[in-house]
């Protein structure tokens, strides 16, 4: 190998022919299943923040405010994973963005987490 060949810039273009040979490839399936079970844990809280809200707004019952505390701590961890995983796959600064903000609106970190797994599965032939 020469030395224009380890400075050359990695591309993703065939890491599904050969996942090993990108950097970080080994950590991707470790931070990908933290990530989902985040996004998951993240949008079933996110599910009973709202239900607090309608019990709060819509019946007078503020017996629930911890759920808005617990919330907030699932989904700052869920960021701290899904940078984990932006970094570790290389996703741009838009995706990575997309995929922090579908925790705040309701079913969508489901559906997201679908998204950004068939993507990264198949990106790296796991």
């Amino acid at each position: 190998m020469t030395d224009a060949d380890q400075t050359a810039p990695l591309s993703t273009a065939g890491a599904a022919a050969n996942p090993a040979a990108l950097p970080n490839a080994a950590a991707i399936p470790g931070a990908l299943v933290r990530y989902r079970t985040l996004a998951w844990i993240t949008g079933i809280w996110l599910l009973f923040l709202v239900g607090e809200m309608i019990a709060k707004y819509g019946f007078g019952n503020d017996g629930f405010g911890w759920v808005g505390i617990v919330h907030g701590w699932v989904y700052f961890v869920y960021l701290i994973f899904c940078v984990d995983l932006a970094v570790k796959a290389r996703w741009g600064f838009g995706r990575t963005l997309a995929t922090a903000l579908a925790g705040t609106i309701p079913f969508l970190s489901f559906y997201v987490e679908h998204i950004r797994t068939r993507e990264v599965k198949a990106q790296y032939g796991l």
